[in-house]
């Protein structure tokens, strides 16, 4: 039974979820959170507190605790706004990898926008029409339109809860002046999201996040706001209705929303921490992110929205069983969506993919003939063959030097499924293609694991053979046959229509260095 991991570090809280794969589904095993204000600071003074970091690194510790009590097979740990935005987000990732020994990565905003909208559609049904989904964490908001599980719109704006406390209410309650101010900037923001997403319609609105359950629970409790239940002890306390119980929940209404967020803006925290639903931690930066929906639904003129309960950390745990499990539809879906965003890619960048699939089809071919020469790992067929198509978009900038300007792109791009390490190395593998060769110091390999260096290497050997192959882009398709013996490999040009002389000069050139890598000689011949 295959367990996995994941962990959120996000602005205001850290999550962890493990689950088992039992019948090609995902079963919840584990799940643990902890409030940490983790952008608290960040949004202030733009670095990420010591003291949000103690508290951070802490949690993790027990969090890996329970992953290796679990067994989990495999872990992926992910952090979002509040370490995009730090300037010291590397010493806080060194920390994290002392003290666990996880590599955390940085995702961007819309890379946790395609992520929790993966986990909402793989376990909400109703998700998979024409849906709205709104993601209103501590430091970001993720607005994704989407249709039939397919993302067609999305964007990623800094209206975060936590962040927007921070920079505009400073008193409490907030004064009309501090509301006003916020108001108007989330009113700003928005216009980018009314650009690209206003005029369609919705069939189903989903919002996520602790901001959303703690709005759907104190709707839910209606004309109780600020009423308060009494304990055994004969203490006050707030009625806070738990995350896990909002999936039951109907939709909460606009009006109710706006109603919520005209009536915590004039209470002070302990009236907020009153409200059933809200709780403590939640009531620090609920005028805020009450404002943020309120605002999103009123000017995209919506009924309302559903609460879910699913989040980034199920958007990574269903990516990971559609990568390790071939027998979902997940499967067929998420390398789909995948190949697309590489092909968005070289469209964005003038590049037409149908004249580099035949350098992505012989560099498929090399792969599987030469497997035994290679012996790459079964990852880096797919990352060669991105390599293949994207090796070109850097003649968009300049022909001059266009390998390193293809590097740059592709390593800085959002790429759909591709973790930035591995577009790191989809991005060194079509960066030499030229006059120079990968060498440990180069600044490109520096950021790539060293035990991956070796593929790296053999990956732009196989791409340097494929592109050697198409010198005339107007000919037709060469075809090639491969022999392996145990000191050479041979690869015979079948001549069609088109004569093969560059071709065969081409990839001639290649032999020396087909040697040093894989310690064969590379011989070339016209059939």
């Amino acid at each position: 039974m295959t367990t996995y991991a994941a962990v959120d570090i996000g602005s205001n809280s850290v999550r962890l979820k493990i689950a088992a794969v039992r019948n090609h589904r995902l079963k919840t095993l584990h799940e643990d959170r902890e409030v940490t204000r983790l952008g608290e600071s960040v949004f202030e003074s733009g670095v990420v507190s010591p003291e949000s970091m103690a508290s951070t690194i802490r949690a993790l510790r027990r969090f890996r605790r329970a992953v290796q009590a679990h067994s989990v097979d495999r872990l992926r740990v992910v952090a979002t706004s509040a370490l995009r935005d730090a300037r010291n987000q590397q010493a806080f990732l060194a920390w994290v990898h002392s003290a666990t020994g996880w590599k955390a990565e940085i995702i961007s905003g819309l890379e946790e926008g395609r992520l929790i909208h993966l986990g909402v559609v793989s376990n909400e049904p109703a998700a998979r029409g024409r849906c709205l989904l709104i993601d209103l964490g501590g430091g970001s908001c993720e607005i994704t339109f989407s249709e039939h599980s397919a993302i067609r719109e999305m964007v990623s704006l800094p209206l975060g809860a936590v962040r927007l406390t921070r920079e505009f209410l400073r008193r409490d309650p907030a004064t009309p002046e501090e509301v006003a101010r916020m108001q108007d900037w989330i009113r700003r923001e928005l216009r980018k999201a009314e650009q690209r997403i206003g005029g369609e319609r919705i069939a189903a609105v989903f919002a996520t996040s602790g901001t959303a359950a703690a709005l759907a629970a104190a709707g839910l409790a209606g004309g109780k706001i600020g009423a308060k239940s009494r304990s055994k002890t004969g203490a006050k306390t707030s009625k806070a209705v738990p995350e896990n119980k909002a999936r039951a929940w109907e939709r909460t209404p606009t009006v109710t929303v706006r109603k919520l967020a005209d009536k915590l803006k004039r209470m002070s925290l302990v009236q907020r921490n009153a409200v059933p639903g809200i709780g403590p931690k939640r009531s620090e930066i609920i005028v805020a992110g009450a404002h943020v929906y309120a605002e999103i639904l009123e000017r995209f003129h919506l009924s309302g929205f559903r609460y879910s309960p699913m989040g980034l950390r199920d958007g990574i745990l269903a990516l990971m069983l559609a990568e390790g499990d071939a027998n979902t539809s997940a499967h067929q879906h998420f390398e789909q969506d995948r190949w697309e965003s590489v092909l968005q890619l070289c469209r964005h960048y003038g590049v037409q993919p149908k004249q580099q699939e035949p350098v992505v089809g012989h560099a498929s071919q090399f792969f599987d003939d030469l497997k035994k020469v290679h012996q790459l790992p079964p990852e880096y067929k797919l990352w060669l063959e991105a390599a293949a198509m994207m090796h070109s978009v850097g003649k968009f900038m300049n022909y001059q030097g266009h390998h390193r300007h293809t590097q740059y792109i592709i390593a800085n791009s959002e790429l759909y499924g591709f973790t930035p390490e591995q577009r790191l190395i989809v991005s060194a593998i079509a960066r030499y293609l030229g006059k120079s060769r990968p060498t440990p110091a180069d600044r490109v390999m520096r950021g790539i694991p060293v035990e991956q260096h070796p593929y790296v290497r053999r990956a732009a050997v196989l791409l340097r053979m494929a592109v050697a192959l198409h010198q005339d882009q107007s000919s037709a398709v060469l075809r090639i046959r491969t022999r392996v013996t145990v000191k050479r490999v041979t690869v015979e040009l079948l001549q069609g229509r088109s004569r093969a002389d560059l071709e065969l000069w081409a990839l001639r050139k290649e032999a020396g260095y087909f040697r040093a890598v894989f310690a064969r000689d590379l011989f070339v011949e016209i059939a």
